[in-house]
């Protein structure tokens, strides 16, 4: 009997509590069976929550449900949601009175002999420390589902510190990107007239500027900031709320009144006297109207509690969608900024390639205006004599020099050609990207 694992679950829709013996190695999952066919709550909409606002662990087996150890290992509880409500209005009956207490219940003034009376009262007292028992696990629940509240608002305030720092990110790059292409924008126009131009490019450009302001749109989180901020507000009311916190004590003190009652009915000698049960059974009415007090307020925040746990739920897909938002409009821009990048420094080695080839134009010409001039200037002989009419003929060393001149300039000739064409293909290549 002392190794048997017990899991108590309480029903928080319905206030009873459940027992399951569980069986060696049994998975979560047939757990959740055997309480969708006791409670008629579907496995997908049961949350199980141990005290600490935990989610039992799917992958995990049942046994998780149990303590280790001996304190409390009979009165540890899990805490039974249903997900698909968010009210929780009741009725939440009291536990059943007992015969016997039932009997002084509706005859307060009856007389019966102190030996009987001992053992009724002894049942009475049971019945009200039940009750306030019976308020003290609901209590419990309560204060498992406020953890477990405040677990999810902690992953919805790291997901929205994400979200704004993405924003932040992506606002600043925009800003830096719209400058940029602004100034890349006014120094092309001011060099089309004695440059380089590509209409195919100055409309990229353009339709560039056009997308980056399209996609300053994921970076409007307003609406979901919001949001947040609200849900924040109204957890930290609910946590100011006095219903957050515990609300026994008016039960606690007839819990001590119903003690000493039956104290001062004990030390009574068991003689043939008679008494009636009046003051015992108003202790009872004042426990039942406090406990229905009580539970009314403890369900009405439990419902608060449980609304904004599901506000939160839905929010969490909007903030991954925006999420998504910003880093495609981020992806974007950087890859709008890289390609404009290349454009420009592809247009950097066009104008490079032509300044070049000017050059080795304007080289190759200087040298064949100068070469045949000195090639077919006469030789002139010493003295002041004229020159002989054959002297200008060229002489064997003469032909070989012009013979080389001619071949250096058919060679830069080829390389102008070859640059002319290379700089052609850039430039159509340049037109279709």
């Amino acid at each position: 009997v002392l190794f048997l694992q017990i899991v108590h679950i309480l029903n928080m829709t319905s206030a009873k509590i459940m027992s399951f013996l569980l069986h060696p190695e049994e998975s979560l999952h047939s757990l959740q069976n055997r309480i969708e066919f006791e409670t008629g709550i579907s496995t997908g909409n049961q949350e199980l929550l141990l005290e600490t606002g935990i989610c039992l662990d799917p992958r995990k087996p049942a046994s998780q449900c149990v303590i280790d150890g001996v304190r409390g290992w009979d009165s540890y509880m899990v805490y039974l949601f249903d997900k698909s409500k968010t009210v929780y209005d009741g009725p939440f009956a009291s536990r059943s009175l007992s015969d016997c207490v039932n009997y002084i219940v509706q005859d307060s003034k009856i007389q019966l002999p102190i030996p009987q009376l001992r053992k009724v009262w002894a049942e009475a007292v049971h019945y009200v420390i039940g009750l306030k028992e019976d308020y003290s696990r609901l209590f419990q629940g309560q204060r498992a589902a406020m953890l477990s509240l405040l677990r999810y608002n902690a992953n919805l305030i790291k997901m929205k510190n994400n979200m704004v720092s993405a924003s932040q990110q992506l606002k600043a790059k925009l800003e830096f990107f719209h400058q940029s292409i602004r100034l890349d924008l006014e120094r092309y126009s001011d060099q089309m007239a004695y440059g380089i131009s590509s209409e195919k490019m100055l409309k990229a450009w353009k339709e560039m500027e056009e997308k980056a302001s399209q996609c300053a749109q994921a970076e409007d989180i307003g609406y979901l900031d919001e949001q947040i901020m609200a849900l924040h507000t109204e957890i930290v009311e609910l946590q100011k709320s006095p219903y957050a916190r515990r609300q026994g004590e008016v039960m606690e003190s007839l819990e001590q009144r119903a003690i000493d009652l039956y104290k001062q009915l004990k030390t009574r000698p068991p003689d043939h006297a008679y008494s009636d049960s009046t003051d015992m059974v108003k202790i009872i009415v004042q426990t039942v109207q406090s406990q229905d007090r009580v539970l009314k307020e403890l369900f009405g925040h439990l419902s608060k509690l449980l609304g904004c746990k599901q506000k939160i739920i839905d929010l969490l897909p909007e903030i991954e969608v925006a999420l998504n938002n910003i880093k495609e409009a981020d992806n974007s821009v950087m890859q709008m900024q890289g390609k404009r990048q290349r454009e420009i420094w592809h247009l950097l080695k066009i104008a490079c390639t032509q300044s070049s080839s000017r050059s080795l134009v304007s080289s190759s010409l200087e040298g064949t205006a100068s070469t045949p001039a000195a090639t077919w200037l006469p030789q002139s002989s010493s003295g002041n004599a004229a020159p002989h009419p054959l002297s200008s003929l060229a002489a064997p060393e003469d032909g070989e020099n012009f013979a080389d001149v001619i071949q250096e300039n058919v060679n830069y000739l080829e390389l102008f050609s070859s640059i002319l064409q290379e700089v052609r293909q850039e430039q159509n290549s340049m037109m279709v990207s």
